[in-house]
């Protein structure tokens, strides 16, 4: 409550960006895409990251191109290799595992939106320039950046992936 007094709408800070982000994301994006879409961008988002954090040349490949600065190149490599898989698991296998085109109960695309965007938000605002973290307040860092939100936001999608279920599980009992 602290926080929504004190925005100042005439200049609006990065935490008001942060929050807006994270509240539309979480309900207008998981509305339209719908809970298998959802599940399938994740499976992509977590693909991504594990080849961006374990590929032996990023190290490397952030020193020798430098443009401006590389944490804006390390952002750009993650969502170019997330938007590459995506692209491919969208039309495999796992897609269709997933279901495909259903939309799902509508609270289940909320909260699968709701994860989806905190860990985006949460990977993304670690690969951020110094410059522009120094404008995020201490809260939201904690909230998004510090090692126990780190994990959370890893491991919250795939708790909520299992304790949610699958609609046809629930038809059925």
């Amino acid at each position: 409550m602290d926080f929504l007094t004190n925005i100042n709408w005439s200049q609006p800070s990065w935490d008001l960006f942060i929050v807006l982000l994270f509240v539309v994301s979480a309900f207008l994006y998981g509305l339209s895409l719908g809970r298998d879409r959802i599940l399938v961008i994740l499976t992509s988002i977590y693909m991504a990251l594990a080849i961006i954090n374990t590929a032996p040349y990023m190290e490397g490949f952030d020193i020798s191109v430098q443009i401006n600065n590389g944490s804006v190149l390390k952002v750009s490599v993650f969502l170019g290799m997330f938007a590459v898989i995506f692209f491919l698991v969208s039309r495999s296998a796992i897609a269709r595992t997933f279901g495909g085109t259903s939309y799902g109960s509508w609270w289940h695309a909320i909260v699968f939106s709701f994860f989806h965007t905190g860990l985006m938000l949460s990977i993304v605002m670690q690969y951020l320039p110094k410059e522009i973290l120094d404008n995020i307040s201490e809260p939201m860092r904690q909230y998004f950046m510090a090692d126990p939100a780190r994990f959370f936001w890893l491991v919250a999608p795939i708790i909520s992936m299992v304790l949610v279920g699958d609609d046809k599980d629930q038809v059925n009992k």
